[in-house]
């Protein structure tokens, strides 16, 4: 059987095997972080912003080390699959702002419904509004190393794989759909330990929308920017009090070290419409 051939088979149990890996992964790595930490000092019950920083990049790194495996021993995905494919500037912006008005109106329409006044915040234990070099590690965290590697596992690996599936109704193809529900549900559940429990709706909201931009343009690097600007407007205004061109230094810097750190990682082909 040729690698294209066993590539549309799907396995699709490998998703849930990632997944759980990935988690498991993450738990046993951050303890180990927890761990060492204590050893050099670090309060057992309320561990320094290093340590909980730390845990979070390895955290990450976890499902994206799960990803790989996986697709490695399955042969599952091509290079090609996860999304790294280069579009062109007018496709990749009109989406990606297209994506941002309805995931922003979405969420103020939740927001209005349910009456929530506050707005998301990031775990006092990163320590970002006591440390300088807190504040500078979680925005390179937040802004930079979470739209990367969440994207590659989210929408490159597991949205890249679930989206074969063949579910038709009315002679209509659902199947990219239920698999961007499916990820965006994972993607807000993923955030449960770092974000409050009425904004677990809206991440998993924005987890879908980031499917369908994935889907509709073909390419990975609008949902990383998408991914990155929400962060970095949230960040820069809910913990760091930034002022308007401070977020958007904070933003430009993050996409050029997005940019450059996975540029390499694009196909040479050019992507020119999306493709239902």
């Amino acid at each position: 059987m040729s690698d294209e051939a066993q590539r549309q088979r799907a396995p699709y149990w490998i998703a849930l095997a990632a997944v759980l890996t990935g988690f498991a992964a993450g738990v046993f790595v951050t303890l180990v972080v927890e761990l060492v930490g204590s050893a050099l000092g670090s309060p057992a019950t309320k561990p320094t912003p290093a340590v909980n920083i730390a845990a979070d990049f390895l955290f990450d790194a976890a499902f994206v080390g799960s990803a790989l495996y996986f697709t490695t021993i399955t042969k599952a995905m091509g290079r090609g699959d996860f999304g790294y494919r280069r579009i062109s500037w007018r496709l990749g912006i009109g989406a990606l702002f297209a994506a941002a008005f309805i995931y922003y109106a979405g969420t103020l329409l939740y927001a209005q419904l349910l009456h929530l006044s506050g707005t998301d915040r990031l775990p006092s234990g990163l320590g970002v509004k006591t440390s300088t070099w807190a504040a500078v590690f979680t925005a390179l965290f937040v802004c930079v190393v979470a739209p990367m590697a969440e994207e590659f596992f989210f929408r490159g690996f597991l949205f890249g794989l679930l989206r074969r599936m063949r579910v038709s109704v009315a002679g209509r193809e659902l199947g990219p759909w239920i698999a961007a529900v499916v990820v965006g549900l994972l993607f807000g559940l993923a955030h449960y330990d770092s974000a409050q429990p009425q904004y677990l709706v809206p991440l998993g909201f924005l987890g879908f929308v980031l499917c369908i931009l994935r889907w509709r343009t073909r390419s990975l690097y609008p949902c990383m920017a998408l991914h990155s600007i929400n962060n970095c407007v949230a960040l820069g205004v809910n913990e760091l009090a930034l002022n308007g061109g401070e977020i958007v230094a904070l933003t430009a810097a993050s996409l050029l070290v997005i940019a450059l750190l996975t540029a390499p990682l694009a196909e040479r082909r050019r992507t020119q419409i999306a493709s239902a």
